[in-house]
C-alpha cells in the first residue's frame, strides 16, 4: 500500500480523497494555488504545497510544478480527482516514467477512452451499442451532409475533444449545417485547441443514464449500478440519483453487462463510468467514458454502502476486486450546491461567506470544502457542496432533500439552494417524468 498520496486538485474532491487516506492510514500532501490557501483541503492534508498563482493554467494544470511537489514531498502516488488533469495522458505517461502511481487508468485506457470517435470505434469492437452516425472524424462540410442525409435529421454535431457542451451543435435540417459545422469548428478550435468534429443521430427525449464500473490490474470488471443525470442545464449535470426512475429490471442487466463488457474488453483498469443516453423506448446507445472519479459517485456510494475512493486506491496498488457486481438497496440524491444566482441565468457569485449552517439528521451528507468566513474563489468551478440524502425509496429520498434544502444556509454569496427547493416541490421531478430537455421548461 502507499506511503503518502500527493491529490492533484483543490476543493471538495481534494478533501473526499484526503478523508479516506486518513482512514487507510495513507499520509497526504495537498497542492494548492495562492487563491485557495485557505481552503479547508490544505488545513485538513498532513502536508501542502502552494503551486503557483489563481489561474490553472499556471498551478493546477501545470504538470512541471505538481511533479516537483511530488518530487520534494517524497510521495509515492498522487489522485487527481476529477477535472483538471484526471484524464491527461501526459500526466499519466509522466507519472509512470518517475516511478509514481498516477491512481486512475493507464496511459493507454485514457489515450483509448479521452478521444470520443477512439472511444466509439473501442465499443463497437467490443460489441457495445453506439448511437449511429459518422465512423470517424468528418473531413469537411461535403461528408458531414451526406453522413446527415444517410441517418436522418435531427443530426448532433460534437467535437472529438469536446466537454462541457463545448463544440456541439444540435442540426434540425440541412439549411443549418453549414452555420452549425463552423461555428461548432471555431468554438472546439478556441476551448480545446483541436478542431476535429464527428456526428450522431439526435436521440430525441433522452435520459442520461450512466454505469458506475471498476476494473483491477488482473482483467477482472464489474458494475455498480447505474445513476440518472437527465437534470442537466447547457450539458451541465445538476442533479444525480440512484436508481433511475426511468430503470427496469431488465434494462438494468443489458446495460450493466454492456458496461463490464466494454471494460474487460480494454482490460480496463481503475474506476469509471460508462454513459449512455436512452431513448423513450429503452434503447440504449454508448455516449462517451469517463476514466475518472465523478461528482456525482457519493450516490452510488450510499445505495451500495461502497468506498470509491478507497477502491480506486487499492486497485492502484494492485489489490484484486472482487468481479461481483452490484445492485441499489436504498435510493439517494444528490444536489450540487454551485455559487451562481438561479434567477440571473445562474450568474457566478464568488465572495466571502458570512454565514453557514448545514444540514443533518438522518439519511444526510454534505461533501464541502467551505466554511463560514471562507471566500469563495472567482478563478475554478462554482460548485462549493454536494448535498446527498439517502432513503428506503424515492418519495422519501426527495422529502428529506427537500428538509435539507430548507435547512441549508450560505449567506454572502448567491447560490442554487432555491432552485432546488422548487425543484424538489416540481410534480413532473416527483413522478420521474423527465429527460435531459426538462430544463428547458422548468419555471422556479
Amino acid at each position: 500500500m502507499f506511503k503518502k498520496i500527493l491529490i492533484a486538485n483543490r476543493g471538495e474532491i481534494a478533501l473526499r480523497v484526503i478523508r479516506t487516506c486518513k482512514e487507510m492510514g495513507i499520509k497526504t500532501v495537498a497542492v494548492y494555488s495562492t487563491a485557495d490557501r485557505e481552503s479547508l483541503h490544505v488545513k485538513f492534508a498532513d502536508e501542502a504545497v502552494c503551486i503557483g498563482p489563481p489561474p490553472s493554467k499556471e498551478s493546477y494544470l501545470n504538470i512541471p510544478r505538481i511533479m516537483a511537489a511530488i518530487e520534494i514531498t517524497n510521495a509515492d502516488a498522487v489522485h487527481p480527482g476529477y477535472g483538471f488533469l484526471s484524464e491527461n495522458e501526459k500526466f499519466a505517461e509522466i507519472c509512470l516514467q518517475h516511478g509514481v502511481k498516477f491512481i486512475g487508468p493507464t496511459p493507454d485506457h485514457l489515450r483509448k477512452m479521452g478521444d470520443k470517435i477512439t472511444a466509439k470505434e473501442t465499443m463497437i469492437k467490443a460489441g457495445v451499442p453506439v448511437i449511429p452516425g459518422s465512423e470517424g472524424l468528418l473531413q469537411n462540410i461535403d461528408e458531414a451532409k451526406k453522413i446527415a442525409i444517410e441517418t436522418g435529421y435531427p443530426v448532433i454535431l460534437k467535437a472529438t475533444a469536446g466537454g462541457g457542451g463545448k463544440g456541439m451543435r444540435i442540426v434540425w435540417d440541412e439549411s443549418e449545417i453549414q452555420k452549425a459545422w463552423e461555428s461548432a469548428k471555431m468554438e472546439a478550435q478556441a476551448s480545446f485547441g483541436n478542431d476535429g468534429m464527428y456526428m450522431e443521430k439526435y436521440i430525441e427525449e433522452p435520459r442520461h443514464i450512466e454505469i458506475q464500473v471498476a476494473g483491477d490490474q488482473y482483467g477482472n470488471a464489474c458494475h455498480l449500478s447505474e445513476r440518472d443525470c437527465s437534470i442537466q442545464r447547457r450539458h451541465q449535470k445538476l442533479v444525480e440519483e440512484s436508481p433511475s426512475p426511468f430503470m427496469t429490471k431488465v434494462l438494468r442487466k443489458k446495460m450493466g453487462e454492456a458496461a463490464v463488457k466494454a471494460c474487460t474488453n480494454i482490460k480496463y483498469e481503475g474506476v469509471g463510468t460508462i454513459e449512455f443516453l436512452v431513448d423513450k423506448y429503452r434503447n440504449f446507445y454508448f455516449m462517451e467514458m469517463n476514466t475518472r472519479i465523478q461528482v456525482e459517485h457519493t450516490v452510488t456510494e450510499e445505495v451500495i454502502n461502497y468506498d470509491l475512493i478507497q477502491e480506486q486506491i487499492k486497485i492502484a496498488a494492485g489489490i484484486a476486486i472482487s468481479g461481483k457486481n452490484y445492485f441499489p438497496k436504498l435510493h439517494a440524491i444528490e444536489c450540487r450546491i454551485n455559487a451562481e444566482d438561479p434567477f440571473q441565468n445562474f450568474r457566478p457569485s464568488p465572495g466571502k461567506i458570512t454565514n453557514l449552517h448545514t444540514p443533518g439528521g438522518h439519511g444526510i451528507r454534505v461533501d464541502s470544502h467551505i466554511y463560514s468566513g471562507y471566500t469563495i474563489p472567482p478563478n475554478y468551478d462554482s460548485m462549493v457542496a454536494k448535498l446527498i440524502t439517502v432513503a428506503q425509496t424515492r418519495e422519501e429520498a426527495i422529502n428529506k432533500m427537500h428538509r435539507a434544502l430548507s435547512e441549508y444556509v450560505i449567506e454572502g454569496v448567491k447560490t442554487t439552494i432555491p432552485f432546488h427547493i422548487k425543484l424538489m416541490e416540481n410534480e413532473q421531478f416527483k413522478k420521474g417524468n423527465f429527460t435531459t430537455k426538462f430544463m428547458d421548461d422548468f419555471i422556479y
